[in-house]
């Protein structure tokens, strides 16, 4: 059995629900500091991050960017076997974090050993960085984490974020960005009352309509160079007692905004609040900031990305901004360069969620030939 593989199924066989890490980085910091790592244990609230790095400090430093929490896993019969017992069936390892992400984790790990080993005295700094709070409210974990770096001058220079990118074939997506993702919870009050007496009322729903009619209709704008247009979907609607004779006193509608770097999160919720405020709404607005979009121009590590993916899937990679978001949202801000590559997504969050054990053992050597072309060894 393959080191990766192996080190996929050990990490699996943990029940590392988020926020519980259930001992992975504990296993993975004993690997990396046998490898000549320094490991930095980063714990806040619930939630562990793990920190650790190799190399002399001065230079590029390169981050190997992941989670080793995962998603509940439903109901545990739906499962041709179970979630957290790991089995190979037809070349495919199936188990709960098989995609999404911890054979992205072990790869980078078996990379990082490798790399450490045959290049000693490589220039610059190779670290990965870890959390248990990817799936989660993602509070405690890389978003802490960036503020913990901000507050001691940590510099990142560029980011490699193992999710799950592929479509269809190892290496055959490159993410080079994401969109910025705004959610708000909009409460409208009106007065309840008799549904036969509708002047002794006023139905929220009603008054609420026409400007969730109007925001829904919205050309937000044309899209952004490899960006999608601005988008937005009502997610949640909900008013009544569950009598149909009763007109509502409240409306609660949850929507969210997919916003390419066109925008920010201060114009689009001053965008909104006026477009409410115009409709005369008793209204709370209540915003939760995901995160900013992010973009990575032409340099070394799209550079570097690119000719490693187009060797493994034999046709240069597609490359997207498009998807939802990932931790790199908390690291491009640092002033980092974040890109985006991993396995096949077609399972993740699934029921008997898998990945291709041949993708699986590939997966480190693509890793080392992208940290060996941005980290070469001295005087190389």
């Amino acid at each position: 059995m393959s080191d990766v593989l192996e080190l996929t199924r050990d990490l699996i066989a943990r029940a590392s629900v988020t926020p519980d890490d259930a001992g992975c980085q504990a296993l993975i910091a004993g690997r990396l500091a046998g490898a000549g790592f320094a490991c930095d244990p980063l714990r806040f609230g619930a939630v562990d991050n793990l920190w650790a790095t190799h190399g002399r400090g001065d230079g590029p430093v390169l981050v190997l960017l992941g989670h080793t929490d995962v998603v509940p896993p439903g109901p545990r019969e739906a499962w041709r076997s179970d979630p957290f017992e790991p089995e190979i069936r037809d070349g495919v390892l199936y188990g709960r974090g098989a995609a999404d992400m911890k054979s992205g984790v072990a790869a980078f790990v078996v990379a990082a050993e490798r790399f450490a080993a045959a290049h000693p005295d490589h220039v610059g700094t190779l670290a990965l960085l870890l959390t248990s709070d990817e799936e989660g409210d993602a509070i405690d974990g890389v978003r802490r984490v960036a503020d913990h770096f901000r507050q001691r001058g940590q510099r990142i220079d560029w980011c490699i974020t193992g999710e799950p990118s592929s479509k269809t074939v190892l290496g055959d997506l490159l993410r080079v960005g994401r969109r910025g993702s705004l959610s708000a919870a909009l409460t409208v009050r009106g007065v309840q009352g008799h549904v036969a007496y509708p002047h002794l009322a006023r139905n929220p729903i009603h008054l609420a309509l026409p400007a969730l009619a109007e925001l829904q209709a919205r050309v937000w704008d044309d899209g952004y160079e490899s960006f999608p247009p601005t988008s937005l979907q009502i997610s949640n609607f909900h008013a009544g007692t569950g009598a149909n004779n009763v007109v509502p006193g409240t409306l609660e509608v949850q929507f969210n905004l997919r916003y390419n770097p066109h925008w920010t999160a201060d114009r689009l919720e001053a965008d909104i609040a006026a477009l409410f405020a115009r409709h005369g709404l008793d209204h709370d607005l209540r915003w939760h900031r995901s995160g900013e979009p992010f973009y990575t121009p032409e340099g070394p590590l799209r550079a570097a990305a690119r000719e490693v993916l187009a060797a493994f899937a034999g046709a240069p990679p597609e490359e997207s901004t498009g998807g939802g978001t990932s931790d790199a949202r908390f690291i491009a801000p640092l002033g980092a360069q974040c890109i985006e590559v991993g396995p096949v997504n077609a399972s993740i969050h699934q029921v008997d969620e898998h990945v291709r054990v041949a993708d699986l053992e590939a997966l480190p050597d693509l890793y080392l030939a992208m940290i060996e072309r941005l980290l070469p060894d001295t005087g190389t």
